[in-house]
């Protein structure tokens, strides 16, 4: 599966958002796009199009999909009863990467991408190693027990005890090292860097 490997500081830069923990002081200092012509295209306004554009830009990259992929999510979320902009969020948050990183397992998505892919996850008790899987309400989400002695679970089992669990819609075990999904996610307190509303527009273009 394709990924971005450049530069995550420059994504934020361009969408003009925190998509990294770095991402804070460079943007302090260069609050402009990239590039050559960045410091001159500060204030610039964009147009419907471009608004559209850039909020589908941002969601990407802030669930770190490519747009083969992305497009798919949409696709899906317009065949789903209710309303597309909520199935839209409702899908992406209940990637598996992402659902990881939501009950703090992972410090970034891809982080916890790569702890997925790692073998180091089970879904229902079966080992699942494909980031992109939909967990459902009732599912389990567990650290291998082979697994839970290294030095990453463990040095993160101290910093979780000490961090209350935000998100209602997922419970943590850390004495089992499991999860649990209560409920669909509940997207009022899902931070989100876009509009998921723009971007169902751009693609109805």
């Amino acid at each position: 599966m394709g990924r971005y490997t450049g530069p995550k500081v420059r994504l934020s830069r361009r969408e003009g958002v925190k998509l990294t923990a770095k991402a804070d002081k460079i943007l302090a200092k260069r609050n402009y796009i990239p590039g050559q012509h960045g410091p001159s295209a500060r204030g610039r306004k964009l147009t419907n199009y471009g608004t559209q554009l850039r909020e589908k830009q941002k969601a990407k990259r802030f669930y770190g999909l490519l747009e083969k992929q992305f497009k798919k999510y949409y696709t899906e979320a317009l065949r789903l009863p209710g309303n597309s902009s909520e199935n839209l969020v409702n899908l992406l948050e209940r990637r598996l990467d992402n659902v990881i990183y939501r009950l703090g397992l992972g410090n970034t998505r891809e982080q916890a991408r790569q702890l997925v892919t790692h073998g180091h996850i089970t879904v229902n008790d079966k080992k699942v190693n494909i980031p992109s899987f939909q967990v459902k309400p009732g599912f389990s989400i567990s650290v291998k027990k082979n697994k839970t002695n290294k030095a990453y679970w463990q040095n993160l089992s101290q910093k979780l005890t000490n961090t209350k669990h935000l998100h209602s819609w997922l419970d943590l075990d850390l004495a089992t090292w499991s999860g649990r999904v209560i409920n669909q996610p509940n997207l009022t307190e899902t931070p989100l860097l876009f509009d998921p509303k723009l971007i169902i527009e751009f693609y109805s273009r």
